[in-house]
Formats: structure tokens, C-alpha cells, sequence
């Protein structure tokens, strides 16, 4: 390129047509302390700042006889020399290049020196500067541009103004064509079912993006291991190189989908060997769910632990109660499914089973004494033992009381005293305990015909006014019924007007039904008595209950009278 500078040169000469601004040959004649004389020749010469020789440590790059290209800056300064410039002369020279590098669709290298608004500044020849878009430093955005400040690249010149000084880079369309390149001889030889290598390029929430050769793989994350994944990062990293199987491969979209799991045999092909029903086992807590825990109990391989089979006796309401993610537990197998992947688990199983004893432990008639941990509309459960309750139905509560529902007479918490009835083990493991309460004593209805007679009047006292009538108690626990016929003589359209809960009153034993076991009773019969009893002087008692015979017979009689009349009249 000197040759070509040096015969522009001697042709200017002959034309007397170097200007200013222009590149021209000259030789060196004179080094001093800050200048370099060079001869341009014309009987010219002119002065270069010797500081545009120095290297590094500060020795001069050239000696007196060098021929070397300078900038014409100005024809005359002061002394009555030119004015020349060694370091634009090689700037100038280096656009040239850089120019006819572009029109010849060359690469031009360079180093990424700084990081610039919306990219990167990057050295090239001579010291020239050129900027790199973001959006062109790789074939995806990147976020940490810093990372790639001191590295040296090939880039394409995308846009060049030499006026202007401005030149843009892009290494992108460098890589998109190696790319395509890649791909071509990655599609050529992809098949299914073979093992390939790839780089790990992206991770998503539902797996990772290998990229093979200039096409990217996707290995779904339930392809990523036998085992459970919660996340691609916690297996992988971007940058990682993995061998995957090609499982699928779609050459028209060009789609491909990738297994790492199929490299290895599937562990669930031996389970039902290695975990025989009855087999004691240990395992990690990977997963809980309301209704039980997932053991891990090899790579690829989870029972569940149903939340009925943690504890005999304790009402597990969540798995978290008993058992912590990532926790080491022994449990028994009870089945095995290897066909649809499913192994059941049992923990209680390693704990004797408190049932087996029950029935022994508590025969019929044995009196047990529990709180009352839950009441329903057909009785009460009573906890005898922790975790063991039994049921004492609305029918077994009491001999005599007619009772609507259990909380008229129980609440959560009492502590009640029952007898068992019925230890019922034939459904299930889980025995059905029956006790009851009013067998704790006699059935007074034994007794009841004949200690409350009909026609005989009793004191009794008020328990419940209802809209039909009221019940009143004759004895402890024995109970009859006041119709609201019965009241008075009077009409009561309301019990509750003339009755009141406490209240204590005399009734006569008007029906008693042992079948039914249902006492009919009246207070205006009572009444009726006693107003007659008082009349003739007659006391209460034994005397009361004669004369109240003696005043049905007299009622009896004027009635017929009464019904012969009405005959003979007609």
C-alpha cells in the first residue's frame, strides 16, 4: 500500500495537486528532541510530534532514512514548514481498509472494550471505535452485558459512514449463519430413539431447552427423571452438557422432544418384587396432601401413606400433624400396584393394634366412664380410651324419658358413666363399640304398674310445658303426660299460660300402658278429687284415692239416669 501512497505522491508533484487533508510519502531526515523532520519532497518538509513514535516504554519507533505516510495538515506553519500527522494518516489509512473490507462483505475482528448506551463499544483497527447494539450481541437478548467487556470477536459491518465516523457491528447475523449451518448437519443424522449431547440453553417451569446443534431440544420435566422434579433447576443449569434420548422428532416443524429419564430402565419394572405386601421400608416425606404422604422410597418410586393408616387411635385431620416434608419414616407395605405405579402404605402397622385386646378388655356389662367428644341426632360418642370411642344411641339414654335429641341432656365435654353393651368386630378393623347409659340401673318399669295405679293421685312436678300438653315427673326418672285436655276444667288454649317448668302439682294416673311405656295423668281429675274430698271432710291419701272411686261410680250412675231419661222422653 506504500508503493500506491509513494506514486500518488510523485503524481501530485508532477500536477502540483497535494492538498491539505490529503495522505502523502515522505522520508525521514532529521529526529530531534520533540519533532520528526520528514521530506515530502518539492523541496518540502515538514514536522511530525515525535510523541506519535514513542512505544510503550517510551523508545522511538523509527530511525532517519524510514519512508513513512503522513497527513498533510497544513502547507506552512510559522517556521515555514508543513504541518503533518503521522496518527491520522494511519486513522485514514484504517477507514480505507476498514471501507474496502465492507464493499468486499468481510468480517471485521475487534474487543469489546466498554459498555455504552443500548450496547457496547468495540475496538477494531488502529484503535477505531464501532458500536454493538444489544440487540446484536447474541442470537438472544442479553441481560448481563458486562460479561462480555475484554472479549475479542468476529463481527459484520451492518452499517458504515466514513464522514460521519460512525460504524455498527453485529454479531448476531455471524452466529444466526453458523446456526443455520448447524442445523443443517444436526437434522441430517437426528433420529428417534437415539442418545445425542446438548447444552442446556434455557429453563422454564416446565422444563429445559437443550439446544443440540443449531435447533433446540425440549426435555419436559416429567421426562427428566423417574423421580419427582419440582423444578428443572434443581437438576440442571444453563451451560450444562447433558446426554438425552431423542423420544420424538417432527421434521416438518422441526420439533423435537427429548428424554433423560429413558436412558436409565424404569424402576417400577422390579417393583413388585423388591416390595412384597407385608415388607418393612424406609423412605423420605417428598409430599403432602389432605389426604396422606408420599414416601419416597427409591428414585422414581413413591407410596402413599393414607391418612387412616398413621395411627390406630389418633384422629389425624392432616398428615402435617404426624409427619414433616423431608422426613425419614419406616412404614409397612399393604399393596403394591406396579402396573399403574402405586404402592400403599401403612405406618400404624409397625404398632400393635390396640382393637385386638378391646373385646376382652371391656365384655358386655362392664361399667367404662369417658367424655362425650361428639353428639349427633342419634346419640353420643363417649372417648372410653384415647382414640377409641364408643356410641350410646338416643335409645339407650334412659328408661323413661322420651328424649328429642341427646343435647336436651348432654353437652361436648361431660364426663359420663356408661355399661357396654356390644363390642362389634366383624366390619372392618375398626370395632363398633355400643354402650348405654340407662343400664346403669334397673328398669323401673318393672314396678311402675303397680306403685302408680290407675285412679290413684300422686305429686308431681312440672318438667316440660309444651303446645300439646305438659310432662311432669312422678318419681326420679319416670315420667308421664299431662294433656292439655287435662289442665283444667277450664279451656286452656295455651299450656304454658297455666303451667311453668318447676312447678309442683297433684295428677291422677289416668292410662298406663307398659308396652308403650306411656303414663296418661290429669290434673283437673286431681282437682276435682280433692274439691270433693274437702267438701265431705274426707283426708288425703288412701282415703283421697277411695273417695275418688267413690265419685267415678256416683258420675257413673247419674249418667245412666241421665241416658234413661233421654229414653223415655222420646
Amino acid at each position: 500500500m506504500g508503493d500506491s501512497f509513494a506514486a500518488m505522491f510523485e503524481e501530485s508533484l508532477k500536477h502540483g495537486d497535494v492538498k491539505e487533508g490529503e495522505i502523502v510519502r515522505g522520508r525521514v531526515i532529521q529526529i530531534n528532541k520533540d519533532h520528526v523532520i520528514v521530506d515530502i519532497g518539492d523541496k518540502s518538509e515538514g514536522q511530525v510530534a515525535l510523541a506519535e513514535f514513542l512505544g510503550p516504554d517510551g523508545q522511538v519507533l523509527l530511525k532517519e532514512g524510514d519512508e513513512i505516510d503522513v497527513y498533510l495538515e497544513s502547507r506552512e506553519n510559522e517556521n515555514g514548514l508543513c504541518v503533518l500527522s503521522k496518527e491520522k494518516a494511519d486513522r485514514l489509512k484504517v477507514w480505507d481498509e476498514i471501507s474496502a473490507a465492507c464493499e468486499r462483505d468481510e468480517l471485521i475482528e475487534g474487543v469489546i472494550s466498554q459498555r455504552v448506551k443500548g450496547g457496547l463499544a468495540v475496538g477494531i483497527r488502529g484503535g477505531v471505535k464501532a458500536f454493538l447494539p444489544g440487540s446484536q450481541v447474541d442470537l438472544r437478548p442479553v441481560r448481563n452485558l458486562d460479561s462480555f467487556i475484554g472479549k475479542q470477536f468476529k463481527f459484520k459491518v451492518i452499517k458504515f459512514n466514513k464522514k460521519r465516523g460512525n460504524i455498527v457491528l453485529s454479531r448476531r447475523v455471524l452466529l444466526e449463519k453458523e446456526r443455520a449451518e448447524l442445523k443443517e448437519q444436526t437434522l441430517e443424522k437426528l433420529t428417534e430413539g437415539q442418545t445425542v449431547e446438548g447444552i442446556v440453553k434455557n429453563l422454564t417451569e416446565y422444563g429445559a431447552f437443550i439446544d443440540l446443534g443449531g435447533i433446540d431440544g425440549l426435555l419436559h420435566i416429567t421426562d427428566m427423571s423417574w423421580g419427582r422434579v419440582n423444578h428443572p433447576s434443581e437438576l440442571f443449569q444453563v451451560g450444562d452438557h447433558v446426554r438425552v434420548k431423542v423420544l420424538k422428532y417432527n421434521a416438518d416443524t422441526e420439533r423435537v422432544s427429548l428424554g433423560l429419564k429413558q436412558i436409565t430402565d424404569d424402576p417400577w419394572s422390579h417393583a413388585a418384587e423388591r416390595y412384597t405386601p407385608g415388607t418393612v421400608v424406609k423412605g423420605k416425606v417428598v409430599s403432602l396432601k389432605d389426604y396422606g404422604a408420599f414416601i419416597e422410597l427409591e428414585e422414581g418410586i413413591e407410596g402413599l401413606v393414607h391418612i387412616s393408616e398413621m395411627s390406630w387411635t389418633r384422629r389425624v385431620k392432616h398428615p402435617s400433624k404426624v409427619v414433616v416434608v423431608g422426613d425419614t419414616v419406616e412404614a409397612v407395605v399393604l399393596d403394591i400396584d406396579a402396573k399403574n405405579n402405586r404402592i400403599s402404605l401403612g405406618m400404624k402397622q409397625l404398632e400393635p393394634n390396640p382393637y385386638e385386646q378391646l373385646a376382652a378388655k371391656y365384655p358386655p356389662g362392664t361399667s367404662v366412664k369417658g367424655r362425650v367428644r361428639n353428639i349427633a341426632d342419634f346419640g353420643i360418642f363417649v372417648e372410653i380410651e384415647e382414640g377409641i370411642d364408643g356410641l350410646v344411641h338416643i335409645s339407650d339414654m334412659s328408661w323413661t324419658q322420651r328424649i328429642k335429641h341427646p343435647s336436651e341432656m348432654f353437652n361436648k365435654g361431660d364426663e359420663v358413666e356408661a355399661v357396654v353393651i356390644n363390642i362389634d368386630t366383624t366390619d372392618g378393623e375398626k370395632p363398633k363399640i355400643s354402650l348405654g347409659i340407662k343400664q346403669l340401673n334397673a328398669d323401673p318399669w318393672a314396678i311402675i304398674p303397680d306403685k302408680f295405679k290407675v285412679g290413684s293421685i300422686v305429686p308431681a312436678k312440672v318438667q316440660k310445658v309444651l303446645d300439646f300438653g305438659a310432662f311432669v315427673e312422678l318419681d326420679k326418672g319416670v315420667e308421664g303426660l299431662v294433656h292439655v285436655s287435662e289442665i283444667s276444667d277450664d279451656r286452656v288454649e295455651d299450656p304454658r299460660s297455666v303451667l311453668k317448668p318447676g312447678q309442683d302439682v297433684n295428677v291422677e294416673v289416668i292410662s298406663l300402658d307398659p308396652q308403650e311405656r306411656k303414663i296418661g295423668l290429669s290434673i283437673k281429675a286431681a282437682n276435682r278429687a280433692a274439691a270433693v274430698s274437702a267438701a265431705q271432710g274426707f283426708g288425703s291419701g288412701e282415703l283421697g284415692a277411695k273417695l275418688g272411686d267413690v265419685l267415678k261410680k256416683k258420675g257413673k250412675k247419674q249418667r245412666r239416669k241421665q241416658d234413661e231419661d233421654e229414653e223415655e222422653e222420646e
